[in-house]
């Protein structure tokens, strides 16, 4: 079927017929349905959404921290005003369940109202006089235009997380999501250009042909982007071209260290939760348990049982727990590492097969008795998939925890404050979570170690990421 969709106007130039060539098609995972079609954005389109950044740059980065948190904090409000519209398109395009959804707006208002305030706060040491008898201060400016590239698994909050401290230091943007699932970030640009000057934000939709333009251009001083790590390195090998800044949050492969101290029910009823949310289309999800032996016998026959309390089928119903993967690629690519681990041995206590329904439905599974070596240990599934592994103890599982090349984050599951204090020193992670999993707080910094990439999002350190430090140094006299 071909469809025409412009979210009442907002995609703009972008609408396009599904039969036309150049073009990208959403898809409805839960259905197999088509959504809406795009045109994918030309080299040509690129340069002309960074030539007008460029332009807007100068003036908006002039205009003064408070005006632009004013701004911020008006979007905010118009973004909460349609919440459940944005949910509803989150819902439909990336298929997660529309309960999740919901939940997840208070964080996207909460990260642009944080941004607003940040904007107007300096963490510069005070001016004065620290050498030859000069002045010295500090001045934090813009870097101009930043490229921001966003993923499909959480495309409006990730787009958040760039978007408004990227505006808030008072850089211009041009922001690619992802071609697959662009709804939320359409709609999001078009309530952002509401309030803000013109050509401050602009969007262009395509796939990796216009992320690589972005990245190469040489009037983009930055890009940040959320992806896989191969994509990641491509985008810092590309940059290096131009030795434009990169922030590169990437993939994780989370170790989830459960002691025999820490209540075995509960445990297992969280980090189900954890572990498959968003159909474990997540770098933090909670996918690589590793539990005490003592207790793995108890822990795993307890997990088990709780997967199988996950209600999985249409994401629009609110009892819905689980939902479809996001693409069919994505399925095959998840069945597959299920696959190849059932072929060298690995046992699949539940799940390990799609499901026979339409969309791309695939079982909540569990991976036993598998290697520390194994491909499904030290490579990203990102789909409802949970490897359970067993440690003999405190040292062997700090060991198998570190044992990847991600370092995204991680999780500590004990009573012990002795043992809290030492893990969280030596797990080699950017963010590690004690008794829970996944959550952020918008006053803290996240971003990963390793080939989980580098800078951070959130907090002050964040909007430090989209601003560049002048130092000026006053010698009020001039001597002979």
């Amino acid at each position: 079927m071909s469809t025409y969709v412009d979210l009442q106007g907002a995609a703009g130039p972008w609408a396009a017929h599904a039969d036309d060539a150049g073009v990208s098609v959403v898809i409805n995972p839960a259905t197999e349905e088509q959504v809406a079609a795009y045109r994918n954005a030309t080299e040509e389109d690129v340069d002309a959404a960074v030539g007008r950044a460029s332009v807007a740059a100068g003036l908006w980065g002039r205009t003064p921290p408070v005006e632009r948190a004013e701004l911020l904090l008006k979007i905010a409000d118009a973004i909460e005003a349609e919440a459940e519209e944005f949910a509803r398109l989150e819902c439909e395009n990336v298929g997660k369940p529309i309960a999740h959804a919901r939940e997840e707006m208070a964080w996207v208002y909460d990260v642009i109202r944080f941004s607003a305030g940040a904007a107007r706060v300096s963490h510069a040491p005070a001016a004065g006089e620290y050498a030859n008898g000069s002045t010295s201060w500090l001045r934090r400016e813009p870097l101009g235009v930043v490229g921001l590239i966003t993923p499909w698994n959480y495309p409006l909050l990730m787009a958040i997380w760039k978007l408004a401290p990227a505006v808030a230091a008072g850089n211009a943007v041009v922001l690619k999501p992802s071609e697959i699932t662009p709804q939320t970030t359409i709609k999001l640009v078009d309530i952002v250009n509401r309030f803000l000057p013109p050509d401050v934000v602009n969007l262009v939709l395509g796939d990796s042909a216009a992320g690589k333009a972005m990245v190469a251009h040489p009037k983009v001083r930055m890009i940040a982007i959320t992806g896989d790590t191969a994509t990641g390195k491509a985008v810092a090998a590309s940059a290096a071209a131009t030795l434009k800044r990169v922030s590169l949050e990437l993939g994780g492969k989370a170790p989830i260290l459960v002691f025999a101290d820490s209540p075995v029910r509960e445990t297992a009823r969280d980090l189900v939760a954890f572990g498959f949310a968003n159909s474990g289309q997540d770098c933090t999800a909670a996918c690589r348990i590793i539990v005490e032996e003592s207790a793995y016998n108890e822990f795993a026959d307890a997990y088990c049982d709780e997967v199988g309390k996950l209600r999985v089928g249409d994401p629009t119903d609110v009892e819905t727990t689980m939902g479809p993967l996001v693409s069919e690629k994505q399925l095959e690519s998840v069945s597959g590492f299920v696959e190849r681990a059932r072929g060298y041995g690995a046992v699949i206590r539940t799940g390990g097969e799609r499901l026979r329904r339409p969309g791309w439905f695939y079982a909540p599974t569990v991976v036993t008795d598998v290697e520390q070596t194994a491909e499904i240990i030290q490579r990203e599934v990102f789909g409802p998939v949970v490897t359970i592994q067993r440690g003999r103890d405190e040292d062997e599982m700090l060991a198998m925890a570190n044992d990847v090349v991600y370092g995204l984050s991680a999780s500590v599951w004990t009573a012990d404050l002795g043992r809290t204090m030492r893990l969280t020193r030596d797990l080699d992670f950017g963010t590690v979570w004690v008794n829970q999993q996944i959550f952020t707080a918008s006053e803290m910094p996240f971003g990963g170690f390793r080939e989980s990439g580098y800078g951070k999002e959130l907090s002050g350190h964040g909007l430090d990421e989209y601003s560049q430090f002048k130092h000026v140094m006053v010698k009020p006299e001039l001597t002979s």
